[in-house]
Formats: structure tokens, C-alpha cells, sequence
């Protein structure tokens, strides 16, 4: 038996032992596709185990998360830092073999991976941002910036949405140094694909734009090597290895769906071992598996090395260029000092619009931040006016066209911060965040901090009606853990959502206006804290009236009706819900004291993420509905959001409060 048969025999065992132990598992592709990943990380993959973070590392995506005892083992037997006891303790609490691959758990893993397509949308934002990032630093005879990406996927993948979106984005940026393992074996959960997903592969890739190449058998490790290297050749437009393959190969299941997502049995464990000539104890890999695969892993440490030569020469050569080039990796700090007495926010503005200068002005001070929209930039006012549209003919530009697909735009964008050396922000109509959920969510899984900007905020966008008005998308979002959901009331709070976006690790949603807001003189900065006094009253206040966004015009002017009514009222702006509730229990009682029961909540949206904050006595204004086409004005009236309706509200709570306090001391 060759070494190299004997390798791809490891891997399968390996896998399907695991699934065994753990009881839970998807052996199928692991078994099936066992070979194309060999032959990815043998003959192609520049890595070193030994550093699994280099900078010029290729990257290799397993999309097909499911299949990750696949990449587990292939990392095992390459040198990473995976043990055979974490083999044994795949899907435990606390292992570093989950059941999926996620990012920052295990060493060698990109990205997080399994919800279906969303792997295939990093992978296009990993190629993205080797190509901007080579356009910016390559220079003759220094290639500093020079790296392909490997993604290896199933049916599902490709059946996703997702998948037609970020592909065709691919095939339209000409995305060469991406190609796409499709281990096609026909065979989803359900069965065999032949009644749902019939269509020809090769003829959609090619309309998009892709090199298409077929290997008839995956198991033919030699037609592999060929046809990865022929992708490897056309850096003018990716490329999709469309490689048949057995799902289960070598076990009385192959073939069927029963092997897709389960563990196979002890039964047919045993007959996949005896198929295989495989008689090694359980976790146990052959010693010239081991060294054969272990002195790859050392010839390939040999990249790196080389990279670090060329990098010290490049240094000589183009001192500047290698200085930016560092900070590119380690960021950019900014002075928001500085920045906050760039902006005169004095004039009402919509907060899109003061998103836009203020995007505009930090885009000068961080050079490696990109800005892309749906097609939408001219409504979102997230274009970078110092910079063109990336494209094939212009790598270097930091306006990325996502065109209409905010579900792989989340999901590039992801790929782009991952990758490292960039920043990035997308943007769509609020509303539209439902499109994109999918790949929100895995930003906070990821903890990478992706900018997301959302305009159009409210029932504010009037006239366009219930489709393109959010009302469910606020709470939707701040469910989401690891998330930063701003919804700013004027210019200064903008900038500070920027500025809490900029600092953090973690996804920052910002959340504007359509129509001008006023400005606020006590705003500001403090608003990183998520919640703050922006108004108060002489004394301990009789009511707090608390709200977001363009709400808080609305909250301003009832505690002027109050307060003439002689109420003391405090006004608290609460644009982060998530951030507020990050702050010490001292801070909180300082802006929301315990004793203050009166209280009212104001946002135009659902209302289920007020009750913590009005608690027994408090009223909530918001949204119980969809919204409906008139013009905002009318809307806003139409539905309570006024400041005649908050002060009402306000004095209704006060009641409710004096009647409890009254029965108490009747009590007494």
C-alpha cells in the first residue's frame, strides 16, 4: 500500500473513530472527501503548524463544517497543536474539537464554520483581502502579500443562497487565487439530490465567471494534484474543483444518506478498518504515517522563513511600505480627542449624515479600513470620497460593491476582518438586516469587530411603508450575544458609536436616521457608556423618560411639558442597550436610580426590550405592529410617538407609583 493511501486511510479512521466515541458526529464526508484535503494540505497548502497565524499563510475554509473531524485529523497529522486525546474528546465540553469548527478554539481553524454557504462567503472575503492587500504592498520581486485560499464544500453549500451570492461576487471580481472544492457525492440528509438540486454545476460556474475543472474520481490523488494545480495557473477568474466522491468511501454505508449524519456503528467501523486493512489500535496512526505526514509539516515551516527573508529585504528596499505594512497588521490608533473637535454638530442632521463626514474623516487617519454597502452607498452615505471602487482593474480601492446580497456581504466581510491587516464596515437599510442575520450572528460567534451600518432607521422612513420600515430588526439584533447595537440621537452620539466600534473586539451594529434629528449640548462622548444622563432636573427627579434615537426629541420635549407642570424629570439616552448594561452596578444606579419608579420608555420599535428598564410602574411607548406607508410625521403622531403622549404617559406611571406608595403607608 502506498504512503500516500496509507495517509488518507489515517484520516478516515481517524474521523470516524472519533464520530464512534463521541456518538454524534457526520462521518460521511469526512470518509468521502478524505482525500481532497490530503492532497490540499500535502502538495499546496503553505502553512507552518508551528505558527499557525503567519501572515502569508494560504488559507484553507471547510465550509462543509459538519465534515470538521476531517479537518481535525488533517491538522493532527500535520503538526498542529491537536492531540490524540483531543481527538478522543470530540464534541465534549471544553475540547478543542467541537462539532464544528470554530475560530479561536482550535489552532489551524479560519474561521467558524457550518451553517451552510457561510464558510464560501469567508473564503471570497479571504481572497478579497489578499488582493487589495497585494495591490497596496507587492512590489517587483516582493510579493510580501501572495497567498491562495482553499474552501472545500458539499451540496449545501452550494444550494444556499449564500452560496450564488458570494460566488457570483467572486466570478465578478475575478477572484483568481480562490478555488473552491466541491466534494460532489450527490447525497444530502434527505436522500439523493436528483429530486431537489439537478442543475449543472460546471455551465452555473462558468456563467459566472469561474474556471471549471471536474476530477471523476476524488480517490485519484494524482487527477487531484493536476487540477489543482490547473486552477492554481488562471490567477484571472476563480476556480471551482468539481470533484466526484463517495460519501461514507470504504464502509458498508457509502453511498447512502445514513452515513451523512450519524455515527456509523460499531459494526461498520469494524468492516470500514477490515476494508481498509487497517489494524492499528483506536486513535492510533502507523509511524511512517506520522513521519511522512510530520516531515511535510517541516518542509513547509520553510515558507515562513522564506517570507521573513524577503520581508527583511523588502524593509531595506521600501522602508515606508514595510512600516505601513506593520501597521496595517497591528492597526491604526486614533486621537478622538482630535477627532471629536473636527465636527461642528450644531445644525439638525440626520444621523446617516453625520455617519457619513465622520466615516469620511476617520477613513483619512486609518488607511486600511474598507467600506462596502449593498448597493446602497449613496442612501447608507458610507462611500469613501478618498478612495475608488475595488475592482479588477483597481485592487486597491476601498469601496467594495457588494451589488444587492447582504447575506454574503456579512459574510465576506467576515472573511475580510478575519484575515487580518484590514478593517471593515458594510451597510444596508435597516430593515434589510434580516438578509444578513445569518452572518451578524457569526461575527459575534467570531468576535471579530466587523461595522455594520444600518439607515433608515424607523417608521421615520415614512412614505415607503411596512416592507422598509424596521420594527422587529432592534430587538432581533440586540438578542444577538457579543453584539453592540448603537442607535444614536445626534452627531456626537454617532461618534462615539464609531468610537466604541473602532476600540472594541467585538461587531458593532449602528443603527440612523433618514430624517434630521436634532442636536443635543450635553451629548457626547459619554455615550460609550450606552446609557447617560442627557438631561436632568434640580434634585432627585420625579420621573426619567428614556429613549433612543429619534425618540429622544420626542423625550426632550415632554420633560419641557413636565417640568413647566413643576415634575423634575430626567431624560436618559440609552443608544446602546448593551454597553449600558456592561457598566458597574454604581454607574447604572447613577443613571437609573433604583428609587425613581416613575418611569417611560421610548423607541419606535418593539417594545420587548423595555420592560427590564420600566420595570412594575413604568409605561412603555413603541411599536406592536408593523408599520404602515404615510408620511413620518403622520406616523409618528398615528402610533403615540409624541411629546404630548410621553408626558401623558409619564403622569400615568407617576399615578400608578403614588397609588402603590399611598397603600403602602395605609399599610403601615
Amino acid at each position: 500500500m502506498s504512503i500516500n493511501k496509507k495517509c488518507v486511510d489515517a484520516i478516515r479512521v481517524l474521523s470516524a473513530e472519533a464520530i464512534q466515541r463521541a456518538k454524534s458526529g457526520h462521518p460521511g464526508i469526512c470518509l468521502g472527501a478524505a482525500p481532497i484535503g490530503y492532497e490540499v494540505f500535502k502538495d499546496f497548502l503553505k502553512f507552518n503548524s508551528a505558527n499557525p497565524h503567519w501572515d502569508n499563510r494560504d488559507r484553507f475554509v471547510l465550509s462543509a463544517g459538519h465534515g470538521s473531524m476531517l479537518l481535525y485529523s488533517l491538522l493532527h497529522l500535520f503538526g498542529y497543536d491537536l492531540t490524540k486525546e483531543d481527538l478522543m474528546n470530540f464534541r465534549q465540553l471544553g475540547s478543542r474539537t467541537p462539532g464544528h469548527p470554530e475560530y479561536g478554539k482550535t489552532d489551524g481553524v479560519e474561521t467558524s464554520t457550518g451553517p451552510l454557504g457561510q464558510g464560501i462567503g469567508n473564503a471570497v472575503g479571504f481572497a478579497l483581502a489578499e488582493a487589495h492587500l497585494a495591490s497596496i504592498f507587492n512590489r517587483p520581486d516582493f510579493p510580501v502579500v501572495d497567498h491562495f485560499t482553499y474552501v472545500l464544500c458539499g451540496e449545501g453549500c452550494l444550494e444556499e443562497g449564500l452560496g450564488y451570492e458570494a460566488c457570483s461576487f467572486a466570478g465578478t471580481q475575478k477572484l483568481g487565487k480562490l478555488i473552491l472544492l466541491y466534494d460532489k457525492n450527490d447525497i444530502t440528509i434527505e436522500g439523493n439530490i436528483k429530486t431537489n438540486f439537478n442543475e449543472d454545476i460546471a455551465t452555473r460556474f462558468c456563467a459566472q465567471g469561474w474556471q471549471v475543472i471536474r476530477v471523476p474520481n476524488a480517490n485519484d490523488l494524482n487527477v487531484l494534484k493536476s487540477a489543482i494545480e490547473r486552477a492554481k495557473s488562471d490567477l484571472t477568474r476563480p476556480s471551482i474543483v468539481i470533484c466526484t466522491s463517495k460519501i461514507g468511501c470504504g464502509c458498508p454505508l457509502e453511498g447512502s444518506e445514513k452515513v451523512h449524519g450519524a455515527p456509523m456503528g460499531e459494526e461498520n467501523l469494524a468492516k470500514l478498518k477490515e476494508n481498509l486493512n487497517w489494524t492499528e489500535e483506536p486513535f492510533e496512526v502507523p509511524e511512517d504515517v506520522k513521519e511522512h505526514c510530520l516531515a511535510i509539516a517541516e518542509e513547509k515551516r520553510e515558507y515562513e522563513q522564506e517570507w521573513n527573508r524577503l520581508f527583511a529585504r523588502y524593509e531595506e528596499a521600501y522602508p515606508e511600505l514595510a512600516e505601513k505594512y506593520k501597521n496595517y497588521m497591528n492597526g491604526y490608533e486614533l486621537d478622538f480627542n482630535e477627532l471629536f473637535s473636527k465636527f461642528d454638530f450644531s445644525s439638525p442632521e440626520a444621523t446617516r449624515a453625520s455617519s457619513g463626514k465622520i466615516l469620511n474623516e476617520i477613513a483619512k487617519n486609518i488607511p486600511n479600513l474598507l467600506s462596502g454597502s449593498a448597493d446602497l452607498a449613496p442612501s447608507t452615505l458610507t462611500g469613501l470620497k478618498c478612495s475608488g471602487a475595488f475592482s479588477p482593474e483597481n485592487r486597491s480601492g476601498r469601496n467594495i460593491q457588494f451589488g444587492i446580497r447582504e447575506h454574503a456581504m456579512a459574510a465576506i466581510s467576515n472573511g475580510i476582518q478575519l484575515h487580518g491587516g484590514l478593517r471593515i464596515l458594510c451597510s444596508t437599510f435597516f430593515s434589510f438586516s434580516d438578509y444578513m442575520k445569518g452572518g451578524i450572528r457569526i461575527s459575534g460567534l467570531l468576535n471579530v469587530p466587523v461595522i455594520y451600518v444600518m439607515t433608515h432607521d424607523s417608521i421615520g422612513v415614512g412614505e415607503d411603508g411596512p416592507t422598509h420600515q424596521p420594527m422587529e430588526q432592534l430587538i432581533a439584533l440586540r438578542s444577538i450575544p457579543n453584539i453592540k447595537v448603537f442607535r444614536p440621537c445626534d452627531g456626537k452620539e454617532t461618534l462615539a458609536a464609531y468610537i466604541s466600534a473602532l476600540t472594541g473586539q467585538s461587531p458593532t451594529v449602528l443603527v440612523l436616521s433618514r430624517q434630521n434629528l436634532n442636536q443635543y449640548l450635553n451629548s457626547g462622548l459619554k455615550a460609550v457608556t450606552g446609557g447617560y444622563v442627557l438631561q436632568d432636573c434640580k434634585g432627585t427627579p420625579d420621573v426619567i423618560l428614556i429613549g433612543t434615537g429619534s425618540e429622544i426629541d420626542i423625550c426632550a420635549g415632554a420633560k419641557e411639558i413636565l417640568e413647566n407642570d413643576g415634575i423634575r424629570t430626567r431624560v436618559v439616552s440609552m443608544p446602546c442597550l448593551e454597553e449600558f448594561e456592561n457598566q458597574t452596578e454604581e454607574y447604572k444606579e447613577s443613571v437609573l436610580p433604583k428609587s425613581v419608579k416613575a418611569r417611560v420608555c421610548v423607541e419606535a420599535a418593539s417594545h420587548f426590550a423595555w420592560y427590564k428598564y420600566s420595570r412594575d410602574y413604568g409605561e412603555v411607548i413603541a411599536m406592536h405592529s408593523f408599520g404602515t406607508s404615510a408620511p413620518a410625521k403622520v406616523l409618528f403622531e398615528h402610533y403615540g410617538f409624541t411629546k404630548e403622549n410621553v408626558a401623558e404617559k409619564a403622569r400615568i406611571s407617576l399615578d400608578k407609583v403614588n397609588a402603590e406608595d399611598g397603600k403602602s403607608k395605609k399599610h403601615r
